[in-house]
């Protein structure tokens, strides 16, 4: 009779793992080969068989299934999915666009430099030449010098506007923008091909990020150009900005172990971050603004030297102006020429906006080591191998190199103590 009982009892029908199929049916082999001995062998059979509590039986199976429930993933409607799909899409498409965009304004700039450079040459190189030979052709002297003027004037004034502009700077802006545009465009494609993990977090970020991008690298030349003399440098930022989270002090190391992550890739990752902080950031930040000191005088001293330069032509051949004047005129188009292919030549624009945008990548890796080392839940961070290897290829280093800052994670490191910078790629 307790064998058929046992038999008969149905269990909710909440789903079945395969331990618990395992256990009812070793239970019923049991209790039918039980039925077949005598009633003594049965009772002695009985007596080894372990003792299995069928409402234990039944909890622990409701547990594993609300655990496995509980892990899953929330799925939205199929047309909720859709809306999301058709949004990512709608951005990648704009995306695409802007690294369109960007590619074609930037090779358009990067030729006006090279288009201005050469002219301002020719007009001050053109006008010193005709001053020279003025002092040979007192019957053309007049129209030799009011040529001369008016090509100096015209250096200068094309001297000021491209100062201004500065057009390998944008060059260099536009470049930087096609790139980023194109790795964020990667970043969507892969979004895409995952439709079914799609949420409405990751749409948000997208454009979240595109407007970053937007804001950072501006199309309109004017309004919205990015000041080329600012007051004070800041690192580029391209990238939305993060929330900080007040770091959880983790009591144990057990707590930080698992998803990739340990005790030593943390302290590794924190002087990692200080040494980002402390000497690379601050050496390129300071370089950007000897880049940009030297820029500034050269923007102002061309433009000056070539307006004297024209002064003193007017004076050529008169009794006031004696033999000083060619001189001054001379010596003054052939000092804009060599001002200006400094300038513009060597690019010092391109030059400040790469040093701006080198400290902006570190202060945006160090973002990325906050964010991770702020989750007190490792299973909530981004993976930790995965991580360690993307920040090192971006620093040009192995995973392996990374190790050696943990020395300096303490926050009483000094710069003093920091022998090498943390980046080997710039």
């Amino acid at each position: 009779m307790a064998s058929l009982r046992v038999q008969n009892l149905h269990l909710p029908a909440i789903g079945s793992t395969k331990s618990t199929r395992r256990r009812l049916n070793y239970c019923r082999a049991a209790i039918n080969f039980s039925s077949n001995l005598s009633p003594k062998g049965a009772a002695a059979f009985q007596n080894l068989l372990p003792v299995i509590k069928l409402d234990e039986l039944v909890q622990n199976q409701q547990y594993t299934v609300i655990t496995e429930i509980a892990k899953r993933k929330p799925l939205g409607s199929p047309k909720e999915s859709r809306l999301l799909v058709a949004k990512l899409q709608t951005i990648a498409e704009a995306v695409a666009d802007r690294v369109e965009m960007h590619d074609i304004i930037g090779r358009q700039r990067n030729n006006w430099n090279h288009l201005f450079l050469h002219s301002i040459n020719s007009f001050a190189l053109s006008a010193s030449l005709m001053t020279g030979i003025s002092a040979s052709l007192p019957s053309h002297l007049l129209a030799l010098k009011l040529s001369s003027m008016l090509l100096l004037s015209a250096a200068g004034g094309m001297m000021l506007i491209v100062n201004k502009i500065q057009p390998s700077q944008l060059a260099e802006e536009q470049r930087n923008a096609t790139r980023l545009w194109k790795q964020l465009g990667r970043e969507i494609d892969q979004m895409l091909s995952k439709k079914s993990n799609l949420t409405k977090q990751n749409v948000n970020l997208a454009m979240d990020k595109v407007l970053a991008l937007d804001k950072a690298y501006p199309l309109p030349l004017l309004p919205g150009m990015l000041e080329k003399f600012p007051e004070h440098v800041e690192p580029t930022c391209w990238w939305p900005k993060k929330q900080k989270k007040q770091k959880t002090t983790l009591v144990s190391q057990d707590k930080c172990e698992g998803n990739g992550w340990s005790q030593e890739l943390e302290e590794a990752m924190t002087g990692l971050k200080n040494v980002l902080k402390m000497k690379d950031e601050s050496y390129y930040v300071e370089l950007s603004k000897l880049v940009l000191g030297i820029n500034k005088g050269l923007a102002v001293s061309g433009p000056v030297i070539a307006g004297l330069a024209a002064i003193a032509t007017g004076f050529v051949d008169v009794p006031i102006g004696g033999s000083w004047a060619p001189v001054a005129s001379i010596v003054g188009g052939a000092l804009v020429a060599v001002l200006n292919t400094f300038e513009h030549g060597a690019q010092l624009g391109m030059i400040f906006e790469i040093f701006r945008n080198c400290p902006g990548l570190y202060q945006k890796i160090q973002e990325e080591i906050d964010c991770n080392l702020c989750e007190p839940e490792v299973e909530l961070r981004e993976n930790g191998d995965i991580f360690a290897t993307r920040v090192a290829l971006q620093l040009g280093r192995s995973v392996s190199e990374l190790k050696d800052f943990s020395v300096f994670a303490s926050p009483s490191c000094k710069v003093e103590d920091m022998k090498e910078f943390a980046s080997k790629l710039f």
